[in-house]
């Protein structure tokens, strides 16, 4: 979460309008009020303030879920005062929560998943409070494997490294740095944007303790080669001996792929996917605050990072950083899967693909944009600009959106090819056909507007988006 700094003074106050009552005029910013206040009055207030927010519809920057059916809406009302964590107190809701693990688990291919008995047996999971979460503990499972292999050989512990894309959503630059590995961060050349299979072996040794594959990157939405990397790694452990696990962080294309693209092989049926973690809140369609983690068996989540509580008389094994946190988002998660089923995510997510096609094309088509992915994989895109638009910038087309509500981010692209500057547009529910039609002609009056423009106004430093891939300065990089 963001870090902040107190600032203002406890004198700095906040006038109140007048109608919300003769005895409220003013309240600190800063420092707690002196006396109580009229709930409606206290509610008002921070409703003023918060009419400043970007509007959740319109922001094609995030992958979060911004729109749920109201029946959801209420049962994540009625489950707001259940902690997650107390199993004995709230036994339905960690129920739900084993249901969904079980869910998944066939979805993403897990072995014997066909059969509830086998299922029980092999693939284990939790939910989380969000990707990141997920891939803490992932990692922290792939280390500990690791550590455990190496004493049991009489060899060393120090130094692991973990093999990823330049690409790669910060967290796992926050995993590494937390627990003291090395992240080996393969960078980008000319038109490839991710990682593949030569350069993911390229980089494992026998300090190695995973590699990271992603399903749908947040730069450009495009899926990486899990097949093609679980292979390389496959090989390098034909001819070396070394055997690096491979987990897929599929984020988003964990509730996409499945729907859209089954025949595409990213998950448990690769011998090599040790885990997988995904976000219910972005593609699982579920307000933020849920994600899920997976390991294919028993055998990937060593025992020592599981904690056992008590759970109907019995025993409730739990992993987790996070400890006291809402069950309604798990809730809200099931109450989507027994909603939507197969077809429901498929005929969901096929219209934002083809809407995220459609407004690719059509910005390729006012002949101002190169598209660098189509949509046709996440439903998620980024653009530069034509070689010869030298009027403007995007981070001048960004800001000239905004103007119309829309929050199109501006950045530049992944590490080693920061030389191309690009939007990105993630289509998500509720970006109707309509929407995107809006957008396009704002688009098409931006472009008119600052192609009068002798030069851009805008570079790199005034982009306001803050992506989450981005590097942190000091990274140690190799390849």
């Amino acid at each position: 979460m963001a870090l902040h700094q107190p600032h203002g003074t406890p004198t700095d106050t906040l006038a109140v309008n007048p109608r919300y009552g003769r005895t409220v005029a003013a309240v600190p910013r800063h420092a707690l009020p002196e006396g109580e206040m009229n709930p409606v009055a206290a509610q008002r207030i921070v409703q003023d303030e918060l009419l400043l927010d970007g509007n959740a519809r319109l922001n094609l920057a995030t992958f979060v879920t911004t729109w749920m059916e109201p029946e959801a809406a209420e049962l994540m009302a009625s489950c707001f005062d259940k902690n997650m964590i107390d199993k004995d107190e709230y036994p339905q809701t960690a129920e739900i929560e084993s249901r969904c693990v079980s869910i998944l688990s066939r979805l993403w291919n897990a072995p014997g998943s066909a059969t509830a008995t086998e299922a029980d047996d092999t693939a284990v999971g939790c939910s989380t409070t969000g990707s990141s979460e997920a891939a803490m503990l992932a990692g922290m499972a792939l280390k500990r494997r690791w550590e455990a292999r190496r004493r049991a050989a009489g060899q060393p512990t120090d130094r692991p490294n973990i093999v990823m894309g330049a690409n790669v959503q910060v967290c796992w630059d926050k995993f590494a740095r937390y627990w003291d590995v090395e992240p080996r961060l393969v960078p980008m050349e000319g038109e490839r944007f991710h990682l593949d299979g030569p350069t993911a072996a390229a980089q494992c040794d026998e300090r190695t303790i995973g590699v990271v594959g992603i399903l749908g990157s947040t730069f450009d939405g495009s899926y990486e080669p899990i097949a093609e990397i679980a292979a390389a790694l496959d090989d390098l452990q034909e001819r070396t001996g070394i055997d690096v696990p491979l987990h897929v962080d599929a984020a988003s294309g964990g509730f996409v792929a499945p729907f859209l693209d089954p025949e595409l092989v990213w998950d448990f049926r690769l011998p090599r996917v040790a885990s997988i973690n995904a976000s219910g809140h972005k593609y699982g369609l579920v307000y933020p605050g849920v994600g899920w983690a997976l390991w294919r068996d028993k055998d990937a989540l060593p025992e020592d990072l599981v904690f056992r509580v008590s759970y109907l008389g019995g025993d409730m094994p739990t992993f987790a950083l996070n400890f006291s946190r809402p069950g309604a988002q798990v809730v809200a998660q099931y109450f989507n899967f027994l909603r939507l089923g197969h077809e429901g995510y498929r005929r969901v997510h096929q219209a934002s693909r083809e809407t995220a096609t459609r407004v690719a094309a059509s910005l390729e088509e006012t002949g101002a944009f190169r598209a660098l992915t189509h949509g046709d994989e996440l439903p998620v895109f980024a653009v530069t600009l034509a070689d010869d638009v030298d009027a403007f910038s995007v981070y001048d087309l960004s800001a000239t959106l905004r103007e119309r509500g829309w929050l199109v981010p501006a950045y530049p692209f992944v590490e080693a090819r920061e030389d191309l500057h690009v939007l990105r547009v993630v289509v998500r529910n509720g970006f109707s056909d309509d929407l995107a039609d809006l957008l396009l002609a704002d688009v098409d009056r931006a472009i008119a507007r600052l192609g009068r423009q002798r030069e851009p106004l805008r570079g790199a430093e005034h982009a306001d988006f803050s992506h989450g891939a981005h590097r942190r300065k000091g990274t140690v990089r190799t390849g």
